[in-house]
């Protein structure tokens, strides 16, 4: 049977706290030093996860943050979580893995980490995250993890601070042994700015550079809030002329903006959104099960039908495989429905009529790559 993303999440990030020890410039969360007293309690946390499972589909849990390793009982969460059949990965801050805490996860059945590098250098890095010896400690962090044997991925967050750095970021996630590096294109949340943002041509460009490092690089190479990245997927699929699949399977999500289509997003207090970028509740999962929420709830329904799509992206072709980022629509113009303001694309509403044939490309894209391999960013 085909996944049905009204039906079920294929991934749940849950912020587990928001206690992390960097104080980064771009934070979605707004991270403090202490946690919450408001987080949700040991008993709270098994009752989502075992709601999560409810959903009686492989969904890939990720506990994120804040830094999820300052939360006393996390390897208790994973571990119900794990036994629960739901795969979990975790996007620690890079500031408390140590080999202990690497074989702890790997025992308690975490299969993947990410930790965020924003630059290759410490100087670029240290400054973004405003902790000195903070490049110091991810790199040594993912050390640990390489020797520990636990797979691990690098993100990047692009701005306007680090865009020149990108080749040289990609030489460094396969020096360190990275099984896949995942370029986060910056959603102005949270601490993060309008003014971080590079434009929306330098943006493109972007795109296209990645792109083409995830043919030619020895590692995984994806994209992550940047929905018009499928459209550049199948733009570059129709040119070639090999029709070879990528070298390496990418992720295996069908469509460009996750919020509320097969991806949602638990907060430290139970508030469910769309993604963790987009400030629109659907629900909390202390008054009513994450299924439900999920499920039924009006927002949701709303961004899972496209048609409802307003601006450039409600006559794009491409509006069922992109979306377009409704968080930056909601930043932008105040209506998550709105255009998506960050993309060069001029649609010609006569090409309407390819929708079918752009969602058969990626579903044939889908099947060629498999299991999703990714830990989503804070």
């Amino acid at each position: 049977m085909p996944f049905d993303a009204a039906r079920a999440p294929r991934l749940v990030a849950w912020e587990v706290t928001r206690a992390c020890d960097l104080a980064c410039l771009h934070c979605r969360a707004v991270a403090q030093p202490h946690a919450d007293p408001r987080q949700l309690s040991t008993d709270e946390a098994f009752r989502l996860v075992d709601d999560i499972a409810a959903f009686g589909e492989p969904v890939i849990l990720i506990l994120t943050g804040g830094d999820p390793l300052k939360r006393p009982d996390i390897f208790r969460v994973a571990d119900r979580a794990s036994r629960a059949g739901l795969r979990v990965v975790m996007s620690p801050s890079g500031t408390h893995v140590t080999p202990g805490s690497v074989a702890e996860l790997k025992r308690v059945g975490v299969q993947r980490i990410s930790v965020s590098l924003d630059g290759s250098t410490a100087a670029l890095h240290d400054r973004f995250r405003q902790v000195p010896g903070a490049f110091e400690q991810a790199t040594a962090s993912l050390a640990y993890a390489r020797e520990g044997g636990l797979p691990f991925q690098i993100n990047t967050t692009v701005t306007q601070h680090n865009r020149h750095d990108l080749a040289q970021m990609l030489r460094l996630a396969v020096n360190l042994g990275a099984a896949t590096w995942d370029v986060f294109m910056l959603v102005p949340t949270g601490r993060g700015t309008i003014q971080m943002e590079i434009s929306p041509e330098e943006y493109e460009e972007t795109l296209h550079f990645v792109h083409d490092a995830s043919q030619t690089a020895p590692i995984q190479v994806k994209m992550t809030c940047a929905p018009h990245y499928k459209r550049i997927q199948v733009q570059e699929r129709r040119r070639s002329t090999s029709r070879r699949p990528p070298h390496h399977s990418a992720h295996g999500f069908s469509r460009g903006c996750m919020a509320g289509v097969g991806f949602c997003f638990v907060s430290h207090i139970g508030e469910v959104g769309g993604c963790g970028y987009l400030p629109l509740l659907a629900g909390n999962v202390r008054q009513a099960p994450l299924t439900e929420i999920y499920r039924e709830s009006a927002l949701f329904k709303s961004i899972r039908d496209f048609n409802l799509l307003q601006g450039r992206c409600g006559i794009c072709e491409y509006r069922a495989a992109c979306g377009g980022c409704r968080a930056r629509a909601l930043g932008a113009t105040g209506n998550y429905l709105d255009e998506e303001p960050f993309c060069t694309y001029q649609p010609d509403p006569r090409l309407a009529r390819e929708l079918v044939d752009v969602e058969g490309f990626l579903s044939q894209v889908v099947a060629h790559e498999g299991r999703v391999e990714s830990v989503p960013n804070k």
